[in-house]
């Protein structure tokens, strides 16, 4: 009896850290102070492009799409889907990336399907098969399209005025998020991305950067 006394005890003490721990970073979070592009006297750019005719420009409704994104909050799972689409409530980080462009009616699946297509031996990944159903959610391809077909731009996070909300950030090949218009303390923007974390909005653009580099920055032409 003194021992199982002692591992509920014990169970006890490690669930009430735990559950400290997770309010202390939930609180962390939820209060860390954010800044805007006004703050560093950074103009934010505005599209001339209105491509679903919605009365809001094209990089803001890229914005608005990821943000939607981001408080969905969908269950991070990497599948393949007949079709090509996974459903609403399912994604993986380049899912964030077609939603928010279909938000500023953009179709990003037909548009990477059709440049394969015409091009397919730019496509390392697709290996001379193109697949539908899967090319356009990997972030290899994406890069490979994003760099035939929209604006490449600076990856140095220094250049804090050429970081832009809509924006389209890569890291190496392996994941992809879209700007956000929050900044930390330093300019530098937040990432709107999906790995399956809390918080889809976040200051980690630096420390990605650091760790998986900077592999592409994009903006929609």
């Amino acid at each position: 009896m003194k021992i199982l006394k002692k591992i509920l005890i014990t169970f006890i003490i490690l669930f009430l850290i735990l559950g400290i721990t997770i309010a202390c970073y939930i609180l962390y979070k939820t209060n860390k102070k954010s800044y805007t592009a006004e703050d560093f006297g950074i103009e934010t750019l505005i599209s001339k492009t209105d491509y679903d005719n919605d009365g809001i420009d094209d990089y803001t409704d890229i914005l608005q799409g990821a943000k939607i994104e981001a408080k969905n909050k969908p269950k991070y799972k990497s599948a393949y889907y007949a079709g090509g689409y996974p459903p609403e409530g399912e994604g993986v980080c380049t899912d964030v990336i077609w939603r928010a462009l279909k938000n500023a009616g953009y179709l990003l699946k037909d548009m990477v399907d059709e440049d394969i297509k015409n091009n397919v031996s730019e496509y390392p990944r697709v290996n001379g098969k193109p697949d539908p159903n899967i090319d356009f959610r990997r972030v290899s391809n994406l890069k490979v399209y994003f760099d035939r077909n929209q604006i490449s731009l600076t990856t140095d996070l220094s250049q804090i005025a050429e970081w832009q909300p809509g924006d389209i950030v890569t890291f190496g090949t392996t994941h992809i998020g879209i700007i956000s218009d929050k900044r930390n303390s330093k300019g530098i923007p937040y990432l709107i991305h999906n790995t399956g974390q809390p918080f889809r909005e976040e200051d980690v653009l630096e420390l990605y950067g650091k760790n998986e580099q900077i592999s592409g920055h994009y903006r929609m032409k």
